[in-house]
Protein backbone atom coordinates (compact mmCIF):
# COMPACT_ATOMS: atom_id res chain seq x y z
CA UNK A 1 0.00 0.00 0.00
CA UNK A 2 2.91 2.22 0.38
CA UNK A 3 2.35 6.01 1.12
CA UNK A 4 -1.25 5.40 0.52
CA UNK A 5 -1.23 4.78 3.86
CA UNK A 6 -0.63 8.20 5.02
CA UNK A 7 -3.91 9.84 3.56
CA UNK A 8 -6.60 11.24 5.21
CA UNK A 9 -10.18 11.70 4.68
CA UNK A 10 -12.02 14.31 6.24
CA UNK A 11 -15.70 16.65 5.67
CA UNK A 12 -14.76 19.51 3.14
CA UNK A 13 -17.42 22.15 2.56
CA UNK A 14 -19.39 22.40 -0.48
CA UNK A 15 -17.39 25.37 -1.79
CA UNK A 16 -14.04 23.38 -1.82
CA UNK A 17 -15.41 20.24 -2.84
CA UNK A 18 -16.66 21.97 -5.57
CA UNK A 19 -13.57 24.07 -6.83
CA UNK A 20 -11.63 20.69 -6.30
CA UNK A 21 -14.03 18.89 -8.50
CA UNK A 22 -13.92 21.16 -11.20
CA UNK A 23 -10.32 21.66 -11.29
CA UNK A 24 -10.04 17.88 -11.15
CA UNK A 25 -12.75 15.80 -12.70
CA UNK A 26 -12.49 15.40 -16.75
CA UNK A 27 -16.01 16.86 -17.05
CA UNK A 28 -14.92 19.92 -14.96
CA UNK A 29 -18.73 20.31 -13.61
CA UNK A 30 -20.16 19.48 -10.55
CA UNK A 31 -23.34 18.06 -9.16
CA UNK A 32 -25.73 20.87 -7.59
CA UNK A 33 -27.79 18.53 -5.15
CA UNK A 34 -24.67 17.06 -3.58
CA UNK A 35 -24.70 16.89 0.23
CA UNK A 36 -21.60 15.39 1.68
CA UNK A 37 -18.02 16.14 0.40
CA UNK A 38 -15.24 14.64 1.50
CA UNK A 39 -11.65 15.65 1.01
CA UNK A 40 -8.37 13.74 0.49
CA UNK A 41 -4.98 14.71 2.17
CA UNK A 42 -1.93 13.72 1.50
CA UNK A 43 0.89 15.81 4.18
CA UNK A 44 -1.51 18.47 4.23
CA UNK A 45 -2.22 19.33 0.57
CA UNK A 46 -5.99 18.13 -0.63
CA UNK A 47 -5.48 16.03 -4.17
CA UNK A 48 -9.23 14.84 -4.44
CA UNK A 49 -12.38 14.97 -3.47
CA UNK A 50 -15.60 12.72 -3.23
CA UNK A 51 -19.33 14.33 -3.14
CA UNK A 52 -22.52 12.41 -2.06
CA UNK A 53 -26.44 13.01 -2.40
CA UNK A 54 -29.58 11.90 -3.84
CA UNK A 55 -29.96 9.87 -7.38
CA UNK A 56 -31.52 12.67 -9.68
CA UNK A 57 -34.15 9.72 -10.48
CA UNK A 58 -34.47 8.88 -6.87
CA UNK A 59 -37.97 7.08 -6.89
CA UNK A 60 -36.70 4.55 -9.78
CA UNK A 61 -33.23 3.79 -8.09
CA UNK A 62 -34.64 3.30 -4.84
CA UNK A 63 -36.56 0.11 -6.27
CA UNK A 64 -32.92 -1.39 -7.42
CA UNK A 65 -33.40 -2.89 -3.72
CA UNK A 66 -36.21 -3.94 -2.28
CA UNK A 67 -37.61 -2.03 0.82
CA UNK A 68 -35.07 0.39 0.51
CA UNK A 69 -36.55 3.35 2.80
CA UNK A 70 -36.73 6.15 1.07
CA UNK A 71 -32.88 7.32 2.70
CA UNK A 72 -31.35 3.71 2.79
CA UNK A 73 -29.60 4.54 -0.40
CA UNK A 74 -26.84 7.58 -1.28
CA UNK A 75 -25.37 8.17 -4.67
CA UNK A 76 -21.53 9.01 -5.57
CA UNK A 77 -22.52 11.65 -7.64
CA UNK A 78 -18.68 12.96 -8.09
CA UNK A 79 -15.04 12.06 -7.40
CA UNK A 80 -11.93 13.16 -8.61
CA UNK A 81 -8.10 12.20 -8.02
CA UNK A 82 -5.00 14.11 -8.52
CA UNK A 83 -2.64 12.64 -10.59
CA UNK A 84 0.15 12.94 -8.19
CA UNK A 85 -1.31 10.86 -5.27
CA UNK A 86 -0.12 7.70 -4.28
CA UNK A 87 -0.87 4.15 -6.23
CA UNK A 88 -3.68 2.62 -5.23
CA UNK A 89 -4.87 5.84 -3.77
CA UNK A 90 -8.17 6.22 -5.11
CA UNK A 91 -9.16 2.92 -4.10
CA UNK A 92 -8.27 3.66 -0.20
CA UNK A 93 -9.51 6.87 -0.32
CA UNK A 94 -13.02 5.51 -1.41
CA UNK A 95 -12.95 2.74 1.11
CA UNK A 96 -12.19 4.87 3.91
CA UNK A 97 -14.93 7.18 2.47
CA UNK A 98 -17.57 4.17 2.45
CA UNK A 99 -16.42 3.06 5.81
CA UNK A 100 -16.95 6.75 7.30
CA UNK A 101 -20.18 6.24 5.62
CA UNK A 102 -21.78 3.51 7.47
CA UNK A 103 -20.44 4.65 10.70
CA UNK A 104 -21.06 8.06 10.23
CA UNK A 105 -25.11 7.31 8.71
CA UNK A 106 -26.77 4.43 10.13
CA UNK A 107 -30.09 4.51 7.63
CA UNK A 108 -27.55 4.38 4.63
CA UNK A 109 -27.81 0.66 3.45
CA UNK A 110 -26.18 1.17 -0.15
CA UNK A 111 -24.18 3.34 -2.11
CA UNK A 112 -24.66 3.93 -5.59
CA UNK A 113 -22.19 5.10 -8.50
CA UNK A 114 -22.08 5.11 -12.17
CA UNK A 115 -19.08 4.94 -14.74
CA UNK A 116 -19.26 7.44 -17.80
CA UNK A 117 -17.40 4.69 -20.34
CA UNK A 118 -18.41 7.44 -22.93
CA UNK A 119 -15.39 10.19 -21.83
CA UNK A 120 -13.82 8.50 -19.16
CA UNK A 121 -13.69 4.63 -17.92
CA UNK A 122 -15.43 1.74 -17.16
CA UNK A 123 -15.37 1.93 -13.47
CA UNK A 124 -11.88 -0.18 -12.66
CA UNK A 125 -11.54 1.81 -9.13
CA UNK A 126 -15.24 0.81 -8.32
CA UNK A 127 -14.47 -2.88 -9.01
CA UNK A 128 -11.16 -2.87 -6.88
CA UNK A 129 -13.30 -1.19 -3.95
CA UNK A 130 -15.96 -3.93 -3.52
CA UNK A 131 -18.85 -2.33 -5.91
CA UNK A 132 -20.95 -4.90 -7.90
CA UNK A 133 -21.57 -4.65 -11.35
CA UNK A 134 -25.46 -4.29 -12.01
CA UNK A 135 -25.53 -2.56 -15.10
CA UNK A 136 -24.23 -2.14 -18.67
CA UNK A 137 -26.78 0.18 -20.96
CA UNK A 138 -25.72 2.18 -24.40
CA UNK A 139 -25.19 5.85 -23.54
CA UNK A 140 -27.49 8.52 -25.76
CA UNK A 141 -27.15 10.87 -23.56
CA UNK A 142 -24.15 12.92 -23.97
CA UNK A 143 -24.19 15.16 -27.00
CA UNK A 144 -21.96 17.38 -28.69
CA UNK A 145 -22.12 19.51 -31.70
CA UNK A 146 -20.01 17.76 -35.26
CA UNK A 147 -17.54 21.05 -35.59
CA UNK A 148 -16.81 21.78 -32.14
CA UNK A 149 -16.17 18.44 -30.59
CA UNK A 150 -14.56 19.89 -27.47
CA UNK A 151 -17.78 21.14 -25.86
CA UNK A 152 -19.96 17.98 -24.61
CA UNK A 153 -23.18 18.21 -22.98
CA UNK A 154 -25.64 15.87 -21.08
CA UNK A 155 -29.46 15.93 -22.83
CA UNK A 156 -30.88 16.93 -19.57
CA UNK A 157 -28.68 20.23 -19.34
CA UNK A 158 -30.08 20.63 -23.32
CA UNK A 159 -33.81 20.14 -22.56
CA UNK A 160 -33.87 21.20 -18.80
CA UNK A 161 -35.08 24.80 -18.21
CA UNK A 162 -32.95 24.74 -14.92
CA UNK A 163 -29.44 24.46 -16.59
CA UNK A 164 -29.60 28.26 -17.82
CA UNK A 165 -25.30 27.92 -17.76
CA UNK A 166 -25.10 25.23 -19.75
CA UNK A 167 -27.70 25.80 -22.01
CA UNK A 168 -26.17 29.24 -22.36
CA UNK A 169 -23.03 27.42 -23.85
CA UNK A 170 -25.21 25.64 -26.44
CA UNK A 171 -27.35 28.34 -27.39
CA UNK A 172 -23.67 29.93 -28.52
CA UNK A 173 -22.85 27.20 -30.81
CA UNK A 174 -26.08 27.36 -32.37
CA UNK A 175 -25.85 30.68 -32.80
CA UNK A 176 -23.16 30.75 -34.43
CA UNK A 177 -23.78 27.42 -37.20
CA UNK A 178 -27.39 29.56 -37.87
CA UNK A 179 -25.04 32.64 -38.71
CA UNK A 180 -23.39 29.90 -40.99
CA UNK A 181 -26.25 29.30 -42.92
CA UNK A 182 -27.30 26.36 -41.06
CA UNK A 183 -31.26 25.83 -40.62
CA UNK A 184 -32.44 24.51 -36.98
CA UNK A 185 -35.90 25.14 -35.43
CA UNK A 186 -36.99 27.62 -33.10
CA UNK A 187 -37.28 26.87 -29.44
CA UNK A 188 -40.52 26.90 -28.47
CA UNK A 189 -40.03 26.48 -24.68
CA UNK A 190 -40.18 22.65 -24.96
CA UNK A 191 -38.01 20.16 -23.58
CA UNK A 192 -37.04 18.92 -27.29
CA UNK A 193 -34.06 18.26 -28.92
CA UNK A 194 -35.32 18.68 -32.16
CA UNK A 195 -33.41 22.53 -32.82
CA UNK A 196 -30.19 20.91 -31.45
CA UNK A 197 -30.19 17.71 -33.60
CA UNK A 198 -31.18 20.57 -36.86
CA UNK A 199 -27.97 22.42 -35.86
CA UNK A 200 -25.76 19.50 -36.05
CA UNK A 201 -25.21 18.22 -32.32
CA UNK A 202 -24.74 14.02 -32.16
CA UNK A 203 -24.78 11.64 -29.25
CA UNK A 204 -21.17 10.26 -28.75
CA UNK A 205 -20.92 6.59 -29.00
CA UNK A 206 -19.87 4.53 -25.63
CA UNK A 207 -21.77 3.05 -22.22
CA UNK A 208 -23.12 4.20 -19.03
CA UNK A 209 -21.95 1.37 -15.91
CA UNK A 210 -24.17 1.00 -12.72
CA UNK A 211 -22.03 -0.48 -9.72
CA UNK A 212 -23.91 -0.95 -6.22
CA UNK A 213 -21.76 -1.04 -2.82
CA UNK A 214 -23.54 -2.69 -0.25
CA UNK A 215 -23.01 -0.65 3.29
CA UNK A 216 -25.14 -3.13 4.84
CA UNK A 217 -24.22 -6.57 3.38
CA UNK A 218 -27.73 -8.01 4.52
CA UNK A 219 -29.12 -5.75 1.90
CA UNK A 220 -27.31 -7.69 -1.11
CA UNK A 221 -30.01 -10.38 -1.27
CA UNK A 222 -32.90 -7.99 -2.24
CA UNK A 223 -31.46 -6.92 -4.85
CA UNK A 224 -33.72 -6.95 -7.52
CA UNK A 225 -31.34 -7.30 -10.90
CA UNK A 226 -28.84 -9.11 -11.56
CA UNK A 227 -25.32 -9.10 -10.74
CA UNK A 228 -23.27 -8.76 -13.77
CA UNK A 229 -19.77 -10.54 -14.02
CA UNK A 230 -17.05 -8.02 -14.86
CA UNK A 231 -16.17 -10.41 -17.40
CA UNK A 232 -19.53 -8.69 -19.38
CA UNK A 233 -18.08 -5.56 -19.93
CA UNK A 234 -15.28 -6.66 -22.48
CA UNK A 235 -17.57 -8.95 -24.05
CA UNK A 236 -20.10 -5.98 -24.74
CA UNK A 237 -17.35 -3.32 -26.24
CA UNK A 238 -17.76 -1.64 -23.19
CA UNK A 239 -14.19 -0.92 -21.79
CA UNK A 240 -12.52 2.29 -21.73
CA UNK A 241 -9.95 3.46 -19.75
CA UNK A 242 -8.81 7.40 -19.36
CA UNK A 243 -11.07 7.97 -21.74
CA UNK A 244 -9.95 5.51 -24.63
CA UNK A 245 -12.42 2.72 -25.94
CA UNK A 246 -11.19 -0.60 -25.82
CA UNK A 247 -8.14 -0.06 -23.25
CA UNK A 248 -8.05 -1.76 -19.85
CA UNK A 249 -6.36 -0.43 -16.81
CA UNK A 250 -3.08 -2.34 -16.52
CA UNK A 251 -3.01 -2.97 -20.54
CA UNK A 252 0.18 -3.08 -22.58
CA UNK A 253 -0.99 -0.31 -23.94
CA UNK A 254 -1.18 1.70 -21.42
CA UNK A 255 1.49 2.84 -18.79
CA UNK A 256 -0.74 4.49 -16.32
CA UNK A 257 -1.89 3.82 -12.45
CA UNK A 258 -4.49 1.56 -12.16
CA UNK A 259 -7.07 4.23 -10.97
CA UNK A 260 -10.15 5.97 -12.45
CA UNK A 261 -10.93 9.41 -11.99
CA UNK A 262 -14.76 9.99 -12.04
Amino acid sequence: MGKAKLLRIAPISAVDARRVIRALHYSGKVVNNSQIHLGVFLDGRCGGAMSFGPSMDKRKIQGLVRDTPWNGFIELNRMAFADWLPRNGESRSIGIALRWLKETYKNLQWVISFADATQCGDGTIYRASGFYLTGIKRNNQIWTHEDHGDDVFSRMSLTDQGSTGIKKQAERILAHVVTKGKHCAASNGAASMRRFKDAGFIPLSGFQLRYVYFLDPTARVRLTVPEIPFSEIARRGATMYKGKQGLRAGSIASDAPDDQSG
